[in-house]
């Protein structure tokens, strides 16, 4: 037999090939059990006594040690999360129409994850990344960027909601993540958050249009627990709201193009 050869038919390199398939088969079968820490077992539409596993099956669960101090165990029982919508039809996978506001039920657009309750935080020192100007003296706008404070925001009808009072800042990126705008009257007396995304500016008239949203509806934006400060759930209950705007600010809007 020749160098290396263990019999006729075997030798190591043969060997070696068949221990590197078994151990990348591994690695596939850990990687995919490990990717149904979240979100799994699905729960299906068509009965509540239905789930949704495959396999392999969901692994057993593992604490996680976050750099904040906090522990979250992966995976773990949470209680469904309520529906606030109805099927357009009796299939599964019917979309689903809004029992009341579309922008505030968590439905097509305007769904968010249930993030933390709490600010998302900077690596180097652990306070909030995103804060108001009035909150962060080592930073400004750049002087060849124009002063937002005082532009005039107005909703998808043209009419003005109110003006912009404040600049929000991502102090781990160093871009601006929305503007504070102030409601007018007969709006309710109070600031609320406008991402940056959703904004389209006019330095010429110094206005702030927004065609996501009509001008009544910024006082219905989610509130802020904090003035100062911004949690990674309201950041996605706010955006959401936005963003069901696009389908349900408007019934025209939630019909068909053609």
């Amino acid at each position: 037999m020749q160098t290396g050869a263990i019999t006729s038919h075997l030798d190591v390199a043969q060997l070696t090939l068949y221990a590197f398939w078994l151990f990348f088969a591994g690695v596939l079968y850990y990687l995919h059990r490990e990717n149904k820490r979240e979100g799994y077992p699905l729960i299906s539409d068509r009965s509540a006594h239905i789930s949704v596993e495959g396999f392999p099956p969901v692994p057993e669960p593992k604490v996680f040690r976050l750099a904040s101090g906090h522990e979250v165990l992966a995976p773990r029982h949470e209680p469904p999360e309520e529906v606030r919508g109805v099927p357009t039809g009796a299939w599964p996978g019917a979309p689903l129409v809004p029992l009341g506001n579309g922008m505030q039920d968590a439905i097509g657009p305007a769904a968010f994850a249930a993030r933390a309750d709490e600010p998302d935080t900077c690596f180097d020192d652990g306070r909030p990344k995103i804060v108001p100007l009035r909150a962060a003296p080592d930073f400004f706008l750049a002087t060849e960027d124009p002063d937002l404070i005082g532009w005039t925001v107005l909703g998808a009808d043209g009419t003005a909601a109110g003006s912009v009072v404040e600049a929000w800042i991502d102090r781990s990126e160093v871009i601006l993540r929305y503007i504070e705008v102030a409601l007018a009257a007969p709006l309710a007396p109070r600031t609320v958050l406008l991402p940056m995304p959703f904004a389209a500016l006019s330095a010429k008239t110094r206005e702030v249009r927004v065609s996501a949203i009509l001008a009544e509806h910024f006082a219905d934006v989610p509130a802020l627990r904090n003035a100062d400060s911004v949690t990674l759930r309201e950041e996605d209950r706010i955006c959401a709201y936005y963003a069901g705007g696009t389908l349900y600010a408007t019934p025209a809007r939630a019909e068909p193009l053609l």
